[in-house]
């Protein structure tokens, strides 16, 4: 078995492994009758899960687009699409169960607030209340946290893409300097080649009528001798 083989076999029972946990948190929760701490207990490790099984997938992602063999890449596709389904489904499970869950506790508080004495039940409603309020409060603390995160990763990216810019007018500035060098050297250039264009037209002229006078010259001698 070679290294990507190897490779592939380990995601393949990572993926197995975490579909199979998390079938069993999501019967867990299913059947979860309280308290409601046991319950936020059983959805961390769920959530947990799905973030892992996740991850496993992109993994199995990532080998299949670095592999070479068309067909080999074409069946890796069809399995990523089947856990894609699984995992579809699983989430899926895990938030009916959770909501079932959810009824459940809720009935059978009610019933148990029911069956308590009416002093009881007014401090079990003290109690809820500020419950209540406290995980609120935990609730608007994280998703503020949220925010701010989000507000940091956004000023990051614009710092990140503003440097990028900079650095674009700058490689702009520069090629567009050595552009106006490369045309002064070509306008010089055609002007030097003009030149001399000239001039060899003024040389073949001058030895044309310098090669007419010779030939005058010889003819008159020989007129001269002859006659």
């Amino acid at each position: 078995m070679d290294t990507k083989d190897y490779e592939l076999e380990l995601i393949r029972q990572d993926i197995v492994k975490n579909h199979l946990q998390l079938t069993a948190l999501i019967q867990d929760i299913q059947q979860c009758t309280g308290p409601l701490e046991l319950l936020m207990e059983l959805n961390a490790e769920g959530r947990a899960k799905l973030e892992t099984l996740q991850s496993s997938i992109s993994k199995l992602e990532s080998v299949a687009e670095r592999e070479l063999v068309e067909k080999k890449r074409i069946e890796l596709q069809v399995e990523i699409d089947t856990y894609k389904e699984q995992s579809k489904t699983s989430l899926a499970a895990f938030r009916k169960a959770n909501v079932i869950s959810m009824c459940v506790i809720d009935k059978l508080s009610k019933e148990e607030l029911l069956s308590m004495p009416e002093e009881h039940q007014a401090a079990v409603r003290r109690r809820h209340d500020k419950r209540s309020l406290a995980n609120t409060s935990n609730q608007l603390s994280d998703k503020l946290l949220s925010i701010s995160r989000h507000l940091a990763e956004t000023t990051q990216r614009s710092a990140n893409t503003l440097d990028t810019l900079i650095t674009s007018s700058d490689k702009v500035s520069s090629t567009k300097g050595e552009l106006e060098h490369q045309q002064q050297v070509i306008v010089q250039s055609g002007k030097l080649l003009g030149k001399y264009g000239r001039r060899e037209v003024t040389d073949k002229a001058l030895l044309a009528l310098a090669f007419a006078f010779f030939l005058a010259c010889v003819f008159y001698i020989l007129q001269k001798r002859l006659f």
